[in-house]
């Protein structure tokens, strides 16, 4: 029946119903990438790994027609490939992935630093930096366990959350965020933090926050290239 043959209230009844119908689905999508997400950085779904459709339908506990429709979206963010009459295909992390992935990584967190420089109080800046002290602190007199590896690693990626999250440029944030998943895709399959990495990685962060704090544009920027440039060569390296 067509809409116009309806009386008034029944009209708006439809249009509600169809809004909350297409408001559902978009909710259904980013709660099926979400658990996407989980499952790769969980380990569950393994870089380079082949999948059907319907191992990935299982696993994501969504319909077919509802993987159907995330399943592009996936695709253009380098997550994985769609094969034709092979299935799926999670990305592999090799070389290319890691040299493009830190470029990018390199451009945003720059671009964040520069705008620390003049933005990020230093009340901010010097929370950040009692909490990279106090796990080199507990690391040097205590040892280092997995619980304080755990930690180290929530503060590690919180960092590069914090800097990129204060620029207040939902762009940049949700471009950070989809080349965030590679960058960790990366570190769990080839550097996750360890013990021989870990006080190098956050005495990398104390130059960063340090040259924020003097207000050192060239020196801040200098550090987080660096911070970079070594994460990267540890990428390739192990």
């Amino acid at each position: 029946m067509s809409t116009k043959a309806l009386t008034a209230p029944a009209r708006r009844t439809v249009r509600r119903q169809r809004s909350t119908a297409g408001g559902d689905n978009t909710l259904n999508r980013q709660t099926a990438y979400q658990r996407f997400q989980r499952l790769l950085l969980a380990g569950q779904i393994q870089p380079g790994q082949n999948l059907s459709q319907r191992d990935l339908v299982s696993k994501l506990g969504i319909s077919l027609g509802a993987l159907r429709e995330l399943l592009p979206r996936l695709e253009a963010e380098s997550l994985l490939a769609v094969l034709p009459q092979r299935g799926i295909q999670i990305t592999t992390v090799d070389l290319r992935m890691i040299r493009e992935s830190y470029q990018m990584r390199l451009a945003y967190e720059r671009e964040a630093t520069i705008y620390a420089i003049e933005h990020v109080s230093d009340e901010a800046l010097q929370q950040q930096r009692a909490l990279h002290a106090s796990i080199l602190e507990r690391a040097s007199s205590a040892g280092i366990s997995g619980a304080l590896l755990d930690e180290a690693q929530k503060i590690d990626s919180d960092f590069h959350d914090f800097l990129i999250g204060a620029t207040g440029n939902e762009i940049l944030i949700q471009a950070y965020s989809i080349n965030a998943i590679r960058v960790r895709m990366i570190q769990l399959d080839r550097i996750r933090l360890n013990p021989v990495v870990l006080a190098p990685a956050l005495a990398d962060h104390l130059d960063i926050i340090d040259a924020l704090l003097k207000r050192d544009r060239a020196k801040a920027e200098l550090a987080m290239e660096t911070h970079i440039h070594n994460a990267r060569l540890r990428a390739v390296t192990f």
